[in-house]
C-alpha cells in the first residue's frame, strides 16, 4: 500500500484526500487548524471542477448550499445605485457558495477512508530514495511515500522543501479581509462601496452575511500572517471614516469576529515538485481575485491524483504530467488579475468613475 501525506485539508487538500483514497493509496491529511473556520468569501466551482464534484457525487449538496446571488451592485456614499453587473452563469452551471461549507462537503466526501490530524502541521521534511520522513508540531515523527503540500498561501511544505517565501512569493499590492458580519443584505445582490484605493462589500452568502475588504497598499513589515489582532488594527487604520453606507461593519470587526485576512499574492515555481514531494492549489499557484481560484483548486488536485495514480512508482512521470495539464489552467487567472484589481479596488475617484461608466455601458450593450 502506497502512503501518502497530504498537509492541509481545505478546499485542494479535501479533493486531493477523496481521489487518492478512491485510487486505493492510505491517505493522512494533517491540518494546523482544529476544525474549519466561518470566515472567507464565497467561491465559486465553474468549469472543469464541475466534472469533478459531479464525479465525487456531491454536486446536489453544493448545489443545496449555493448562495442566490446573481448580481453585483456598486454604491456611493450614501448607498445609491451607480452601476451594476450580473455575476455568475448559472445557465453554464456554475455554483457559489461559502468557502467553509465546500470544504466541509468536500471533506466529508471520503467519509473514514481518510486518517485526519487536526491540530497539528509539519516542522521537517527528510527525502530518501524510499520515501519522506516527516517531523510534526506535535513531536512525533512519520514515515511517508509521498507529501503532498495542499496548505494554501504560506505553504509549510513549500518552505520546507524549497526554500524561503521571498523567492517564490510576490505581494500584489492589495489585501483582503473577510469577516461575517449581522447586517442584513439582499439576498440575490452582493452591494460593494468604493473610496480611492478601497473596497467594502457585503455578500447575502446564503443568509450568513459576509463583508470583505480590500485595499491597496504595500507589503507591510513585520505583519505576521497568524496576528489577527495586528490585521484587525490594520484593518481598522485604513478603513475608519472611509466605509460610506457601511460605517457600522466595522464595528462588528473591533468587536472581534472571526477574521480572514492575507495579502494578495502570486506564487511562481519553477516546478511544482521535488522528489517525492509536490504542491497543489494555492501552495503551487495562488492568485485570484474573482472566486475561481477554487475551481483551479479542485481540477488541479484530481489531476495530481489521477496522474500519481497512473504512476505511483515514478513520480517523476506523474508529476510532470500534472504540472503539463495543469499550468495551462491557471494561465488565465494569472493574466487577468489587472482587470480583476481595477474592476474591484479602483485606486483614484476617476478610476472609480470610468469603472462605473464602464460596468453601464456594458450592462447595456
Amino acid at each position: 500500500m502506497v502512503e501518502v501525506l497530504v498537509s492541509g485539508a481545505g478546499i485542494a487538500g479535501s479533493t486531493l484526500a477523496y481521489w487518492l483514497s478512491r485510487y486505493g493509496f492510505e491517505v493522512t491529511v494533517v491540518e494546523r487548524a482544529a476544525g474549519s473556520r466561518s470566515s472567507g468569501n464565497p467561491v465559486d466551482v465553474r468549469g472543469p471542477a464541475l466534472d469533478v464534484v459531479t464525479a465525487m457525487g456531491v454536486l446536489p449538496e453544493l448545489r443545496a448550499a449555493a448562495t442566490d446571488v446573481d448580481r453585483l451592485r456598486f454604491v456611493d456614499a450614501r448607498g445609491r445605485r451607480r452601476a451594476s453587473m450580473r455575476v455568475g452563469d448559472r445557465d453554464r452551471g456554475d455554483v457559489e457558495l461559502a468557502r467553509a461549507d465546500l470544504a466541509t462537503i468536500l471533506a466529508a466526501a471520503s467519509g473514514d477512508r481518510v486518517r485526519m490530524r487536526w491540530g497539528d502541521g509539519i516542522s521537517e521534511i527528510e527525502q530518501s530514495g524510499a520515501g519522506v520522513t516527516v517531523g510534526f508540531e506535535s513531536g512525533e515523527r512519520a514515515h511517508y511515500d509521498y507529501v503532498l503540500g495542499a496548505d494554501g498561501l504560506h505553504s509549510a511544505v513549500r518552505r520546507l522543501t524549497f526554500g524561503d517565501d521571498r523567492e517564490f512569493v510576490r505581494h500584489m499590492g492589495i489585501y483582503i479581509a473577510t469577516v461575517p458580519v449581522t447586517r442584513s443584505a439582499s439576498e440575490h445582490e452582493v452591494v460593494m462601496y468604493n473610496s480611492p484605493g478601497r473596497s467594502i462589500s457585503v455578500h447575502p452568502a446564503g443568509g450568513r452575511p459576509i463583508a470583505a475588504f480590500m485595499f491597496r497598499r504595500a507589503p507591510v513589515a513585520g505583519l505576521d500572517h497568524r496576528d489577527s489582532e495586528a490585521q484587525r488594527r490594520l484593518l481598522v487604520a485604513e478603513f475608519a471614516g472611509r466605509m460610506g453606507p457601511f460605517e457600522d461593519v466595522l464595528d462588528e470587526v473591533r468587536a472581534g469576529g472571526d477574521l480572514y485576512f492575507d495579502a494578495v499574492s502570486k506564487v511562481s515555481l519553477p516546478r511544482w515538485s521535488r522528489g517525492r514531494v509536490a504542491l497543489v492549489g494555492d501552495a503551487a499557484s495562488c492568485l485570484s481575485l474573482f472566486g475561481d481560484g477554487s475551481s483551479l483548486a479542485i481540477a488541479g488536485a484530481h489531476t495530481l491524483a489521477e496522474e500519481l495514480a497512473t504512476a505511483p512508482h515514478d513520480p517523476a512521470a506523474a508529476w510532470g504530467r500534472y504540472e503539463q495539464r495543469h499550468r495551462d489552467r491557471i494561465g488565465a487567472a494569472h493574466r487577468g488579475v489587472r482587470f480583476a484589481s481595477a474592476l474591484m479596488v479602483p485606486g483614484s475617484r476617476p478610476a472609480i468613475g470610468l469603472r462605473n461608466t464602464a460596468v453601464r455601458l456594458f450592462a447595456a450593450a
